[in-house]
C-alpha cells in the first residue's frame, strides 16, 4: 500500500523512513513549505525579553527550530536558574525533542502525556494552564504564511490557547518564527497526485493548510476515491470537506499513524 506523506521536506523524509521501516510504500510529496521570516527583529526582541515571560509555547518542531536559529548573542538561555523563571510548552513529542535538541532542560519543559488523546493546544493546555496566573504574559511562537498564499495564519488551536491566557487574566504575545509556503509542484508530482486520488493509495494529512494546498493545486480534481489518514479531528474534518470519500483520523504518533493506516487494507 502506498502512503502519500505530505509535511514538510525535512519532516516528510523522515516520516518516509520510519514508515519504510513498517512495510509501507511511503513517497513525500510536500504540501507544505516551510523557511525563514523576511525580517527577523521581532524574533530578536522576543529573545531579548524572554525572562519576562512564564511560558513560552511552541505550535511545531519548525516552531522550535527556526526561534532558536534566530537567538541573538547574549540573550537569555531556557534554564533552570532561579532568576529565570520561564518555562518551554510542546504541543507533543515532536515539539518537545526539537526542545531537548537546542539544549532546553527537561525539567523546564512541559508537554501532554504520550497517552493524551490528542496532541495540540487544548491538550497541553490540561498540563500547563495552572501555571498561568493574572498578570503574567506568554509567547506563543508560530509560522505565518508568506505574503500572496492567501490562507489564515495563526490557527484555530493557537487562538484556542491565546483566548484561555486570557481568561486567566494573563497576556499572550505572538511571534512569527518561521513563514509557510505552498510548493511549486513539478509535472511528476502533478501525475503522483492524479493517481493517488484514485488508485487506493492514502494520504497522510498533518495540517488543513496541507490539504488546503492541494484542493488550490488541482481545482477540478475529485478526491471521492481518495483515502486519507488525518493526524487531528479538524485536519479529518477539512479532508472530508474537500471530497475525501474515506478519512480515518489517527493520533500523530507512529505507532497510532502505522496502525491507522493498515486498517485501510
Amino acid at each position: 500500500m502506498r502512503v502519500i506523506v505530505t509535511r514538510p521536506e525535512r519532516e516528510a523524509q523522515r516520516w518516509v523512513r520510519d514508515l519504510s521501516a513498517h512495510g509501507l510504500d511511503a513517497v513525500a510529496l510536500p504540501l507544505i513549505q516551510v523557511g525563514p521570516v523576511d525580517d527577523p527583529a521581532d524574533l530578536v526582541q522576543a529573545w531579548r525579553h524572554l525572562a519576562e515571560y512564564v511560558g513560552v509555547m511552541f505550535v511545531s518542531g519548525n516552531a522550535v527550530e527556526h526561534f532558536f536559529a534566530s537567538k541573538p548573542p547574549l540573550a537569555p538561555e531556557f534554564s533552570a536558574q532561579a532568576a529565570i523563571k520561564i518555562r518551554a510548552w510542546a504541543t507533543g513529542p515532536g515539539t518537545a525533542r526539537a526542545l531537548l535538541r537546542e539544549g532546553v532542560a527537561p525539567d523546564r519543559l512541559d508537554v501532554p502525556a504520550l497517552d493524551a488523546g490528542q496532541f495540540d493546544s487544548e491538550a497541553l493546555w490540561q498540563v500547563v494552564g495552572a501555571q498561568v496566573h493574572a498578570g503574567d504574559r506568554v509567547l506563543i511562537v508560530r509560522g505565518g504564511d508568506a505574503a500572496g498564499s492567501g490562507s489564515p495564519g495563526q490557527g484555530t488551536g493557537r487562538e484556542w490557547f491565546a483566548n484561555r491566557v486570557a481568561q486567566a487574566g494573563a497576556r499572550a504575545d505572538f511571534v512569527v518564527a518561521y513563514q509557510r509556503y505552498a510548493p511549486q509542484f513539478s509535472a511528476h508530482e502533478c501525475e503522483l497526485a492524479r493517481q493517488a486520488a484514485t488508485d487506493g493509495a492514502v494520504w497522510l494529512l498533518s495540517s488543513t493548510e496541507a490539504v488546503a494546498n492541494l484542493s488550490a493545486w488541482l481545482p477540478g480534481q475529485s478526491w471521492s476515491r481518495a483515502r486519507a489518514v488525518a493526524t487531528h479531528p479538524r485536519i479529518a474534518a477539512a479532508a472530508r470537506m474537500a471530497g475525501f470519500g474515506v478519512v480515518c483520523e489517527s493520533r500523530p504518533t507512529l505507532p497510532d499513524v502505522v496502525a491507522s493506516i493498515e486498517s485501510m487494507r
